[in-house]
């Protein structure tokens, strides 16, 4: 809770008009950032413990492996149930990455864009 990822993605959605709630505990995965308005959770996730494929940040300790290895595996496997189940009660999921906080801006662009999708359906 509180990361410094966390804080920033908050602080941005929030100075651009968006207003959430935190730490839901009745939703799957307690998620870190509620848009209950617009029925969609982001999920500001570390990528050492959450496991993003392909960044240098989600490397194995190397005392201990068997330890972190099954911590890691009970990790993914106890995120994946959470998504699947707020999916089901159709929640749109969000999941912002440790490592692309460092690409703030650019990234919450895209989670504003998504954001404004949400609010302003498509003419199709």
């Amino acid at each position: 809770k509180n990361t410094r990822p966390e804080i920033a993605v908050r602080s941005k959605l929030h100075k651009a008009g968006y207003r959430f709630r935190l730490h839901v505990e009745g939703l799957p995965g307690k998620p870190d950032i509620v848009l209950k308005k617009y029925k969609t959770i982001i999920f500001v996730n570390g990528c050492f413990w959450h496991r993003h494929k392909g960044c240098k940040r989600a490397s194995i300790p190397s005392t201990r492996v068997d330890f972190w290895q099954a911590k890691f595996e009970s990790n993914i496997a106890r995120d994946q149930k959470n998504l699947s189940r707020l999916k089901e009660a159709k929640w749109k999921v969000c999941l912002v990455w440790e490592c692309e906080i460092d690409k703030i801006s650019r990234r919450t662009e895209k989670l504003l864009e998504l954001a404004n999708e949400i609010v302003q359906p498509l003419d199709i």
